[in-house]
C-alpha cells in the first residue's frame, strides 16, 4: 500500500514538472518568435522598455483588466515606458507572426528591443511592474 502511494506521489510530481517545463519551453518559443518579428511592428522602437499588447474589440478582460493596468503603468512610468497596442482582428498576420493564440497577450521588450517576457492572458499591474524593473 505504501509503495503505491509513493509511486502516485512521484508520478504526480513528474507530471507537474513536465507541465512546468512545457510551459517554459512554449514561452521561450514565443520569445524567440518575437525577437525575429520586431521589424513587423508599425513604428521604430524607442530606446526604452516597450510593451507590445495584443487585443481585440470583443475581449472583455482586455477592456476591464488589461487596459486599466496598462493605463496605470503608463501614468506611473510616464516617458520611461512605451505601449504598442495591436488589434489582432485588424492585423491577424502580425498576431500570427508573433505567435499570439489568445488575447490579451503582452510582450515586454527591453530598451534594446529584445523580447524578455511574454504574458498569455491578463497580466496585472504588479506583475508587469516587476517584469519592467528587471529590465
Amino acid at each position: 500500500m505504501n509503495s503505491e502511494i509513493l509511486l502516485r506521489f512521484v508520478s504526480a510530481i513528474g507530471i507537474i514538472f513536465l507541465g512546468v517545463g512545457m510551459y517554459w519551453l512554449a514561452n521561450q518559443f514565443l520569445l524567440s518568435r518575437a525577437k525575429s518579428s520586431l521589424t513587423s511592428l508599425p513604428n521604430p522602437l524607442p530606446n526604452i522598455p516597450v510593451i507590445v499588447y495584443f487585443t481585440t474589440p470583443d475581449c472583455a478582460p482586455c477592456k476591464s483588466v488589461q487596459r486599466p493596468a496598462l493605463d496605470k503603468l503608463t501614468s506611473l512610468l510616464g516617458e520611461k515606458l512605451h505601449v504598442v497596442e495591436i488589434d489582432a482582428t485588424e492585423r491577424p498576420d502580425l498576431a500570427k507572426t508573433w505567435g499570439v493564440m489568445s488575447v490579451p497577450t503582452t510582450f515586454l521588450l527591453d530598451a534594446r528591443g529584445e523580447a524578455r517576457y511574454v504574458n498569455n492572458g491578463v497580466a496585472r499591474v504588479e506583475k508587469l511592474m516587476e517584469q519592467i524593473q528587471t529590465l
